[in-house]
Parts: C-alpha cells; sequence; structure tokens
C-alpha cells in the first residue's frame, strides 16, 4: 500500500469511526455500553492510528488490571464540563486512541459556561453543583491509584522477564515495552486531566463569587482543596520510567 493511499484512507476511516462513536450510547462513568463499536471495531481503529501517529501501540491482550485501569481513566479524561457532547465524543475517541489527545479542549473556562448554561433555582445550587463534582473525583482517585498501582507491578515484572529471560522471543520486547509506555502514559494523561479539571473549577469557583457572592463558596472552596490533596500521590507515584529518567510526555503517548 503506498503512502499517497494510506493517508486519505486513514482519513476516510477515522471520520467513520468518529461518526460511528457520535451514534453510540455511553454508560456510568461516560464509558460506552458494550457494543460491537466500543468492543471490537473501536480498540481496533485506535491501535492503528496510534501507530500512524508513530505512537507506541501494543497489540497484547489487555490484563484484568489494564483494562479495569482503562475503565477507571474514563471519569477523567472526559470533559467535567455539564453537557459537553461533542467535547466527550473527542474524548471518547482519544481514549481509544482514534484521536490524539490533543485534540481535546484545554480551555479552563469550559466548565464555568456549561455550570452557567444550567438553570438553577439560586446560585447555592451552582456552588453545590461545583463542590459535588469536585468531591465525585476525589472518592475515584483512590480506586484508580489502587489500580495503577497494580499495573505498575506487574509491568516491573514484565520487564525483568523480557531482559532475564531467554525463552521469550526477541519479536515480544518491543510490544512489551510499547505495553509499559500505553500503561504510564495513561497514568500520566489521567493526572494531566485531574490538573485541568481542578483549575476549571477554580476558575468557575472565582467567577462565580464575582458574578454571585455566596457563603456556599467556602464549601466549593474546601472541596477543590481535598481533590488536590488526593490526586497528590497519584501524580507523584513512583513509575517505571518508560518515557525516561525525569521527563513526561506532553500528550498521552500509551
Amino acid at each position: 500500500m503506498t503512502r499517497a493511499f494510506v493517508k486519505p484512507a486513514l482519513a476516510a476511516m477515522l471520520a467513520a469511526a468518529f461518526l460511528s462513536a457520535c451514534t453510540a450510547t455511553t454508560g456510568d462513568l461516560g464509558r460506552p455500553r458494550p457494543t460491537v463499536w466500543s468492543q471490537l471495531i473501536a480498540p481496533e481503529a485506535g491501535f492503528w492510528s496510534a501507530t500512524f501517529r508513530d505512537e507506541q501501540a501494543s497489540y497484547f491482550r489487555l490484563t484484568d488490571d489494564e483494562e479495569q485501569m482503562r475503565d477507571r481513566a474514563w471519569r477523567f479524561v472526559m470533559p467535567s464540563s455539564p453537557n459537553s457532547v461533542f467535547q466527550g465524543e473527542v474524548s471518547n475517541l482519544a481514549h481509544t486512541r482514534i484521536l490524539p489527545v490533543a485534540a481535546q479542549s484545554t480551555d479552563v473556562s469550559d466548565y464555568f459556561r456549561g455550570l452557567t448554561a444550567i438553570s438553577f433555582a439560586s446560585q447555592a445550587s451552582r456552588y453545590n453543583r461545583l463542590a459535588e463534582d469536585a468531591n465525585a473525583d476525589r472518592l475515584l482517585i483512590g480506586p484508580f491509584r489502587a489500580n495503577a498501582g497494580r499495573v505498575v507491578s506487574m509491568d516491573r515484572v514484565r520487564m525483568r522477564t523480557v531482559e532475564g529471560s531467554p525463552d521469550v522471543p526477541v519479536d515480544k520486547q518491543a510490544p512489551a515495552y510499547a505495553r509499559v509506555v500505553e500503561n504510564e502514559g495513561l497514568v500520566f494523561w489521567v493526572c494531566e486531566r485531574i490538573d485541568f479539571r481542578i483549575r476549571s473549577y477554580r476558575y468557575a469557583l472565582a467567577n462565580l463569587v464575582v458574578e454571585m457572592p455566596s457563603r456556599e463558596a467556602v464549601k466549593a472552596e474546601r472541596a477543590i482543596m481535598a481533590l488536590e490533596m488526593e490526586a497528590r500521590p497519584l501524580c507523584q507515584m513512583q513509575l517505571n520510567g518508560a518515557f525516561g529518567e525525569g521527563k513526561r510526555p506532553v500528550v498521552y503517548k500509551g
């Protein structure tokens, strides 16, 4: 297949994938319900899309912990902004790797616009919604961190075996390394999106106080501070250094 043909073919595939994803229903935490698209088509399309972007991609089957970690990541990589349907679909496609993470919005005002677009009986309701969203994020970080810790530990065993066992074929070394990069990249991506959520919440809180001051702002501020504290251990977790000593990817490369 020539390169001239590959690019239009890939573009057509991504366009079709996007249209298919937009019609998919979603379940809890923003995850797609099991369909032919979410279970078969999207993972395969994501693998080849990531490969064409020169990202690390492994054909290995996911372990139970790796699959669960990807499921738990949905909450954090989905947009926090209420009623953000388009950005939700973009994030869905980024999670499957059909689109690059750079396609996601980085505008911290998105959440505030979505929050104030919803009809509420009083300003207190907006502050309460902000506090509830921050608290919901906080409660889900611990399970993700525990899940990620198990994956990181098993990746350490994986790479020791690859490097030390003569029974592992050479052609399995690259996909093994690629899987470690995928796993660590997902942790970095989740941390980047949690940080984005925190900054979005702070932007929303500051602008709510300016537009409609309320004593409820104290509760929202405490919820955001608690979220920051809970996120710190996750984002300071000791990984296996797949991206190089002291380096962090600008965007998810896994």
